[in-house]
């Protein structure tokens, strides 16, 4: 069995310790999927990989975007599952390669096997808590793309029983104490490009959530979508807010004291 690992283009570029952790936890977990002795589980890392091509997508350079959504099937067509640390790129590649890719039946098989860290543990590895230590009190933040349309969890606005994948992962961690929210799945405001031509309306938008979590006493804001991590910590750093940001990976691995290597 091979395990493509997906890093998008941003975590390789501004938080290679995301992919680090991403990395960590595959090897730390994703044995259990084996269903013999004899049979092997391996984690590659496509070099062949680059952008999902969401950017180019979201901005409407479709054509653009079709080149590199086949080079993305191209590159993980030999693995069983795909997994990456964010919820907005393996949205795309899950729900947005419709057109993109001119082999319809191989657009479908790549849907099927690509999944969110969070989701991938829970889902297929059947991964129910993790056991580790991190005794501080956590805000997680919600990604937009990893709530409706991954369904990680249940949007407030659903009428189901309530359920969270990361959530249920960081749960069970001796000492974390989840802080609540006033309204827990609002948009960072971040939104790729939205973030550059409508500006003063995203960092509105981002000091709303950021405060949010301040008044419910977090320490650290955590997230499966580093991508939102990235506006929210930039506003954080400007304005001196005394909160660490984390990807839930990296929030995990420190947890359980897997060391992060990115030499």
């Amino acid at each position: 069995m091979r395990i493509g690992l997906f890093i998008p283009c941003y975590v390789d570029q501004f938080y290679p310790r995301v992919g680090a952790a991403t990395l960590r936890l595959l090897e730390r977990f994703a044995p259990r999927l084996a269903t013999q002795p004899w049979q092997s589980v391996e984690i590659v890392y496509p070099r062949e990989q680059t952008c999902c091509g969401q950017p180019m997508a979201n901005a409407g350079c479709v054509e653009e975007a079709k080149p590199v959504a086949e080079r993305f099937l191209a590159a993980f067509r030999a693995c069983d599952y795909v997994v990456g640390p964010s919820g907005s790129c393996v949205a795309m590649v899950r729900k947005h390669y419709h057109g993109l890719i001119a082999d319809e039946a191989a657009r479908a098989q790549l849907e099927a096997k690509t999944f969110e860290l969070c989701e991938f543990l829970v889902d297929v590895a059947q991964v129910d808590e993790i056991a580790g230590n991190f005794a501080h009190r956590v805000g997680l933040h919600q990604s937009c793309h990893g709530l409706r349309e991954l369904d990680l969890g249940r949007g407030s606005e659903r009428m189901l029983p309530a359920f969270n994948k990361v959530r249920q992962l960081v749960a069970g961690l001796d000492g974390i104490e989840l802080t609540d929210l006033d309204r827990p799945d609002e948009c960072c405001g971040f939104g790729g490009t939205f973030a550059v031509f409508e500006e003063a309306v995203s960092c509105m938008m981002g000091r709303d959530r950021v405060a949010d979590h301040r008044r419910h006493g977090a320490e650290v804001l955590a997230s499966a979508d580093m991508s939102c991590l990235m506006h929210l910590g930039g506003l954080i750093r400007r304005d001196g807010e005394p909160l660490r940001v984390m990807h839930v990976a990296e929030l995990l691995c420190e947890a359980m004291g897997l060391r992060i290597d990115v030499d």
